[in-house]
């Protein structure tokens, strides 16, 4: 008997400014191909102080700060992959472009407006990691015979707030 159970599909959604509740589901992205890892870098803030003077040895180091957390990935959009019905694009930037919208600064409610990128929830699975995108990477893969891009990788780094 064949499994009838669904690829689950990472997405992106954004969430409020205090990251608490997701919001503009019309923003929200799917993603194509899900990504093959999923990359989490855990780091403190380390000093080591200044004046150790004379001592010998290693001088001691000093946690200072609350540490940062980051997630990497790579998601791939293919038009030529996309099924009969759906294969309605001709440029894959037509489906990137709902992934650039995250570090794309937002006016705030602020007077005068601040620009600040929207907050966003990567979700796989049981995986989330809430951060703001700290950097997308958009390399053009695969071009028609008249120029267009039809497949795009894109490498995206999120910092936990």
């Amino acid at each position: 008997m064949p499994d009838t159970s669904q690829l689950a599909k990472a997405e992106l959604r954004e969430l409020d400014a205090e990251f608490e509740n997701e919001i503009n589901r019309d923003r929200w992205t799917t993603v194509q191909f899900n990504p093959e890892t999923l990359k989490v870098t855990f780091a403190n803030q380390i000093q080591t102080p200044e004046g150790a003077g004379d001592q010998n040895g290693t001088p001691a180091r000093q946690f200072v700060g609350a540490g940062t957390t980051k997630l990497a990935l790579q998601i791939w959009f293919d038009v030529m992959a996309l099924p009969d019905g759906e294969n309605t694009e001709n440029d894959v930037r037509n489906l990137t472009k709902k992934v650039s919208y995250f570090i794309t600064p937002q006016p705030t409610d602020d007077n005068p407006p601040k620009y600040v990128p929207p907050a966003i929830r990567f979700l796989w699975g049981s995986f989330s990691f809430d951060g703001i995108m700290e950097s997308l990477e958009e390399s053009l893969e695969f071009f028609s015979p008249d120029g267009r891009p039809l497949r795009a990788s894109l490498s995206l780094a999120l910092t936990q707030q």
